[in-house]
């Protein structure tokens, strides 16, 4: 992401109120004793008046730099603020100021929670590679030592340790999927995971020059109306881009978006009556306006039942969709919308609409 400073208001009072007690939370991070009390306590709920899904950690990052970093805890949504309130934090000679946590060195990597030690000569991996989906990244991940009386612990600090060993955005975006277990369920030949980071930069490396300027005109495209009947009796409409659900190269936008608008509608029949259909197509074309192929985002479609309309869009990237999708929410406060973010390289989501 390019460096830049972003003038918001929240993010200017913020920074205000840390630099006026930076001295004091210095003093308090690096006699470390009361730091929660004194430090994470006092901040964290000013970072939270910002946005509720900021997370704060602090430590020394050397003998005279404290170090603040905010993390959102794997919310995709929330990265492009942790990342724009970062850039716009003041230049101090005794603190250093990181958004989401940052990878970490492997050989001085050690997590410890009750009586299991979590070090790289007790964890491995292996890829495994479906033919229909080559550019997926799904691996499993082995800790020798987990067994059905220390799962839970076990998987809990592998996932803590391979966290913090590749870094929040880099656990968050290089890896689609995956699964923890023991040495019994092994299938495939153990990997060390000090391999891990070197594997990953070579997939992203293959599928950056596979993909590499992948556009798609969508002015004159396809589109089907589909119509179902739910279980409930009532009916379900949606209006899906065809020609881009057979698209060969959907892995080139592998983050979907489904922003979710609920409407009290017809009780009969679920749908919306006209003031409502009106107001919703008013909400998607003004996204449409921002939200251009051009700039990487594509609209796949929408589906209407049971007093909700669901929009889908497909992007290259995740940071200027989550910030409009949050201002469409904000601008339409009469209607109750939500939206999620999350990463599905072949549209799987999409399959249930038989065109792929």
């Amino acid at each position: 992401m390019e460096e830049t400073v972003i003038k918001s208001p929240e993010y200017k009072l913020f920074w205000d109120y840390f630099i006026s007690h930076e001295e004091k939370f210095f003093d308090v991070v690096k006699a470390y004793e009361h730091a929660e009390e004194k430090f994470l306590d006092v901040v964290l709920p000013k970072l939270k008046m910002i946005n509720e899904d900021f997370f704060l950690l602090t430590g020394m990052f050397d003998e005279n730099t404290a170090e603040l970093i905010i993390t959102v805890d794997g919310s995709i949504k929330d990265i492009v603020y942790a990342e724009e309130i970062i850039a716009a934090a003041p230049q101090l000679k005794k603190w250093r100021f990181t958004a989401l946590k940052p990878e970490s060195d492997l050989n001085s990597s050690t997590i410890k929670m009750g009586d299991n030690v979590f070090t790289k000569d007790e964890i491995f991996f292996y890829s495994n590679d479906d033919e229909n989906y080559p550019d997926e990244i799904d691996l499993t991940f082995i800790h020798k030592d987990l067994n059905e009386d220390n799962r839970n612990e076990i998987i809990n600090g592998t996932f803590i340790f391979i966290d913090n060993y590749l870094g929040e955005l880099n656990f968050l975006t290089q890896i689609d999927n995956f699964r923890i277990t023991g040495k019994e369920e092994v299938e495939k030949e153990l990997i060390p995971i000090e391999k891990l980071k070197d594997y990953l930069s070579w997939r992203e490396t293959e599928f950056t020059e596979k993909y590499k300027g992948s556009k798609i005109e969508t002015s004159d495209d396809s589109y089907s109306l589909i119509e179902a009947r739910l279980e409930n009796g009532f009916s379900l409409l949606a209006t899906v881009n065809t020609d881009l659900l057979q698209w060969d190269k959907k892995a080139s936008h592998p983050w979907i978006s489904v922003l979710r608008i609920e409407y009290i509608g017809d009780e009969f029949t679920g749908f919306p009556d006209n003031e409502d259909y009106e107001m919703l197509d008013t909400i998607e074309d003004e996204m449409m306006l921002t939200l251009t192929p051009e700039e990487g985002d594509l609209n796949i479609g929408r589906e209407t039942a049971e007093n909700l309309r669901e929009i889908y869009f497909a992007s290259k990237d995740f940071r200027k969709i989550s910030k409009v999708l949050a201002e469409t929410v904000s601008r339409y406060s009469d209607y109750n919308i939500t939206f999620e973010i999350y990463k599905d390289k072949y549209w799987q989501s999409f399959e249930r609409y038989g065109i792929q």
